[in-house]
């Protein structure tokens, strides 16, 4: 195995030989960390990669489907052009309002078009108003056990060459071990082998973070 192990010390070094992170994106971090369910929080060096891949994509049009209090929302906005689009997907009224308010103090939140209810209603919705391959990213952090219905719904709205990232798809470990059974974990094994042999995309997946799977929509 030639994938180095982060010891604590060396995360540290990670993060101060590497990440820029805006104030507000450094404050709404920290406020997340006392809030019931703050292991839902992407980490920091997570939110400036997928703010990288949406840089280097040049996205305009983003879906992000499970926003929390926003930080992923934040840093991926932050990488996108004056005039873009983030279509940012939760059922939670009340953590996406801390949301709202760092967006609107980073001045994204023009971007950020929030839209509370169930996502696969949204992108449903998305297919009629905008049409099929009208989006350029898009990002699953949400219900495990709809990974493969997002998807689904998420292959069609993304442009050929479009991106999908999903999050947690190593699961803390658990997918790795036989006698873990429960529906979030099979679900995300599920989902993770039918990437690996789903000709519409091209895939990797990352060990940053809690896991990272990338999928290239494929040019027909």
């Amino acid at each position: 195995m030639k994938s180095i192990q982060l010891t604590e010390a060396l995360y540290e070094y990670l993060l101060s030989a590497s990440l820029r992170e805006t104030d507000v994106q450094r404050r709404l971090r920290e406020d997340t960390i006392s809030l019931p369910g703050a292991i839902m929080q992407i980490p920091p060096e997570q939110g400036q990669f997928m703010g990288l891949l949406a840089e280097l994509m040049g996205a305009r049009r983003c879906i992000e489907i499970g926003v929390y209090t926003g930080y992923s929302a934040l840093s991926v906005a932050l990488s996108l052009p004056k005039h873009a689009k983030l279509i940012a997907c939760d059922v939670d009224p009340v953590n996406t309002r801390t949301a709202q308010r760092y967006w609107k103090e980073a001045g994204v939140d023009d971007i950020i078009d929030l839209r509370v209810g169930p996502a696969l209603e949204t992108l449903q919705h998305l297919l009629r108003e905008d049409g099929e391959e009208s989006y350029d990213m898009a990002f699953i952090d949400a219900d495990k056990t709809e990974y493969d219905a997002y998807y689904e719904a998420l292959i069609k709205l993304l442009r050929p060459g479009g991106l999908l990232i999903a999050d947690n798809v190593l699961w803390g470990g658990r997918v790795s071990e036989p006698s873990r059974d429960d529906p979030d974990t099979t679900a995300l094994r599920a989902f993770a082998l039918k990437l690996r042999d789903d000709n519409r995309v091209t895939t990797s997946l990352l060990p940053v973070a809690d896991g990272l799977l990338l999928a290239v929509k494929r040019k027909c």
